[in-house]
Parts: structure tokens; C-alpha cells; sequence
């Protein structure tokens, strides 16, 4: 017994001896190998690192490829493809380009978006359109999966969370540039609103726009009318522009969609109402000339984020050349795919900056501290809550053409 005892004795000190060996050796490595002053760095470095063994990289494509917004979807998808096929890999791999098509619905939005996570993409392009990016909010949060939208304004995006991130101005950044152009370039003090009845986007647009006029004028009455019509009453369009013709505003604010600008352009016209008509980026289109006619589109101005005329980064000009080459010499883009192009180089950028595609959250940090990226659209900052910081261009058409005429810096962007 007591000979076992010993050999057992003996054998468990020779392991204690190898153990301590082992942990010197360890030891030696934590504190020569470059990078790893610490165990915690060494164990993540060489023990926890995780394999990715996906053979692509999985960027979703979240967009209405059918329904009532396919031909804005289509526009989005145009700008991203044109990036993917001018950088097509992250990683060190190929990028696979995953798309879901979510018609056009926000009650089949939610499923689509479960089908991203169920991919396993690691970020999302999209949606066209704000509600259905609302639909897909709560999966791509529950999933730590981060989401780029590219043109959808609404502010509940973005808002309280931190998982989706969009490259397009708020409608509240238009409203201001409006309103500083409208006094600072026009000369104005007066102006008008008309918008459509119990519509949320241009009521939020039209205040901003309203709060900036008065407080640079400094006159609580610069607003002369306030006109909120019904969309099929076209006898009471009439009756609100009659308002406006004699009020003396000299500028409209005119929140409302391209087709929709056209029809009451063309009545304006037909009035005689002189006051110049402001709108939003939704009238950023080479039809809005063709739908409202080259007489009532002429001196019509409004805001956008992209003015294909201008280089504000170096790839401003290389998305410009490739758009050319690929759609020819005299296609013009449109912003949003502009914006496309912007959302897809982020995510590339933001893939390669955090070295995986496998971390959400990681990759959302990564997004979250984006600052100055050079985009297409211009030089893209993230603020809080995932939005962009650019500049505002004010474009003016004269002889049927729209021009910049206005640009509204960033560091000016503010109510206050």
C-alpha cells in the first residue's frame, strides 16, 4: 500500500510539475507575443476566435421587388447592384447579394424580414418605403442584425433603435434648408403652405419649414396661409390657391408627391398664381417637367441630398462614370440610387473595419461610428440615433433643367 502510495504520489507531482510548465509557457506567450499584453486578449485571440465558414459574404436586399413601390425599390436596388458590382467582395470573400421581396406590404414585411435573420445576412439594405421598414424594426433588433435604410424619412426608424441606421436626410433637415433658402436666396418674408389633409409626412415638414421662416424673419405672421385640402376635392385646391394668389405669399410650400406637385403646378398656372413653389425631395425627377409642363415647372425649386452635376467626393465622380458606363452616356442618376450605392459601401466598409460577419453587434458599433464616409451622395456622418449629418442642395429649374442653386452645410442644420 504505502509503495502505491508513493508511485501515486510521484505521479501526481510529475503532473502538477508538467501543469506548471504548461501555464509557465502560456505565461511566456501572453507577455511576448505582439498584441496580447493580457490573457483576456490572448484567449479571445486564440482560443475564442471564432471560424467563419461561410464560403460569401450575405448582404440582404430588403425591398419591395413588387407591388405599388416596385419602380422606387427597383431605383434603391439599381445603386446597390452598381456597388456590388464595383466592389463585390468584404472579407477577403465574394458578397452574395441576398433579396427579399416584401411586395409592397408592411403585413408581409415582417415575415421577409424574419427570412434575412433566417439567411443569415449579415446586414440589411432597405426598405423603400417607411412602413415596411417599421414592419421589419423589431426582427432585426430581436436578431442584433444591422439594417441601412436608404430613402424612407420617417423618424420612428431610426428612433430608440440602435440596430437600423439610414443614409437619407428627415424631412425636418428639408423643411430648414427651405426655409433659409427661401430667405436668404429669395429674399422673402411671406409664405404659403398647402399640403394634404391628415398626412403626417407633410404636416412634420410643413412645421419645420414654418418654425425656421418665422424665426428668421422674426415675424410670427410670415406664414400668410395655411391650407390643408382633401386629395380628390380638386374644387377646393382651387379655392386654397385662390387663397394664396390673394394673400401676396411670395413662396408655396408644397409637401406632397411628384404626380401630385404636377396637377397643382398646372392649376396654379392656369390662375396666374406668381408665388414660386417650394417642394421636397420628392420632386427630385426629370418628370416632374414632363407631368407639370415646362411653363408651371419653370423657377420651381426643392431639396435634395444628390445633384448629379456636382462632385462633393471623389466618389461622387467614380459613381457617376460607373452609372454612365453601365446605363449610358446620357442617363442621369436618380438620388435614390445614389443612396443605394452609399448604403451598400457602408456596409462593405463597416464588414471590413470589424474583421467578421458573424458579430450584429459588433458590425453595429462599427456603423454607429461612421464619420465622413465619402459617398455618392456626399460625405456621410451618423449622429445618435443612426441618422445622417450631409449637406442640404436646393435645385431650381430654369429652361427645363434643374439646377443647384442653394446648399445648406450640415454644422447649420438646426431649428435653433
Amino acid at each position: 500500500m504505502a509503495e502505491m502510495f508513493y508511485k501515486s504520489e510521484g505521479c501526481s507531482r510529475r503532473r502538477r510539475v508538467k501543469r506548471i510548465a504548461f501555464l509557465a509557457t502560456v505565461m511566456v506567450l501572453v507577455f511576448n507575443l505582439t498584441g496580447c499584453a493580457t490573457f483576456d486578449n490572448f484567449k479571445g485571440a486564440f482560443i475564442d476566435k471564432k471560424e467563419e465558414p461561410e464560403a460569401t459574404v450575405r448582404i440582404g436586399v430588403f425591398e419591395p421587388l413588387s407591388g405599388k413601390d416596385k419602380a422606387m425599390g427597383a431605383m434603391e436596388i439599381r445603386g446597390i447592384e452598381l456597388a456590388h458590382a464595383m466592389f463585390p467582395q468584404a472579407l477577403g470573400k465574394e458578397i452574395e447579394l441576398v433579396y427579399g421581396d416584401n411586395k409592397s406590404d408592411m403585413n408581409v414585411a415582417e415575415s421577409v424580414a424574419q427570412e434575412m435573420v433566417d439567411k443569415r445576412v449579415s446586414i440589411v439594405l432597405g426598405s423603400y418605403g417607411s412602413v415596411n421598414s417599421l414592419a421589419a424594426v423589431k426582427t432585426f433588433e430581436k436578431a442584433k442584425l444591422p439594417a441601412i435604410a436608404i430613402t424612407n424619412t420617417n423618424p420612428l426608424v431610426t428612433s430608440y433603435n440602435p440596430f437600423y441606421f439610414r443614409v437619407c436626410l428627415l424631412d425636418s433637415f428639408q423643411g430648414v434648408a427651405l426655409a433659409k433658402y427661401a430667405v436668404e436666396a429669395l429674399k422673402v418674408n411671406t409664405a404659403a403652405i398647402m399640403r394634404p389633409e391628415n398626412d403626417d409626412y407633410a404636416i412634420a415638414v410643413s412645421q419645420t419649414f414654418s418654425d425656421k421662416l418665422i424665426q428668421m424673419t422674426g415675424n410670427a405672421n410670415a406664414v400668410v396661409v395655411s391650407c390643408d385640402y382633401e386629395e380628390d376635392r380638386k374644387e377646393q385646391v382651387k379655392e386654397d390657391l385662390q387663397k394664396i394668389k390673394e394673400s401676396g405669399a411670395q413662396v408655396v410650400f408644397l409637401p406632397v408627391k411628384l404626380e401630385e406637385a404636377a396637377k397643382i403646378l398646372k392649376e396654379a398656372r392656369k390662375m396666374g398664381v406668381t408665388a414660386l413653389f417650394l417642394g421636397t425631395d420628392q420632386w427630385d425627377s426629370s418628370k416632374l417637367v414632363e407631368l407639370a409642363g415646362k411653363e408651371a415647372a419653370e423657377n420651381v425649386s426643392f431639396s435634395t441630398i444628390f445633384d448629379p452635376n456636382t462632385n462633393t467626393t471623389i466618389m461622387s465622380d467614380n459613381f457617376k462614370k460607373a452609372y454612365k458606363a453601365k446605363y449610358g452616356q446620357d442617363a442621369v442618376p436618380e438620388s435614390a440610387a445614389a443612396l443605394g450605392f452609399d448604403a451598400y459601401m457602408i456596409a462593405v466598409d463597416s464588414l471590413n473595419k470589424t474583421g467578421t460577419a458573424l458579430d450584429g453587434e459588433a458590425l453595429r458599433k462599427t456603423i454607429a461610428n461612421t464619420r465622413e464616409f465619402p459617398g455618392a451622395s456626399g460625405t456621410i456622418t451618423f449622429d445618435m440615433n443612426g441618422d445622417p449629418i450631409k449637406s442640404v442642395v436646393v435645385k431650381k429649374i430654369t429652361a427645363g433643367q434643374a439646377i443647384s442653386v442653394y446648399t445648406m452645410e450640415p454644422a447649420i442644420v438646426s431649428l435653433y
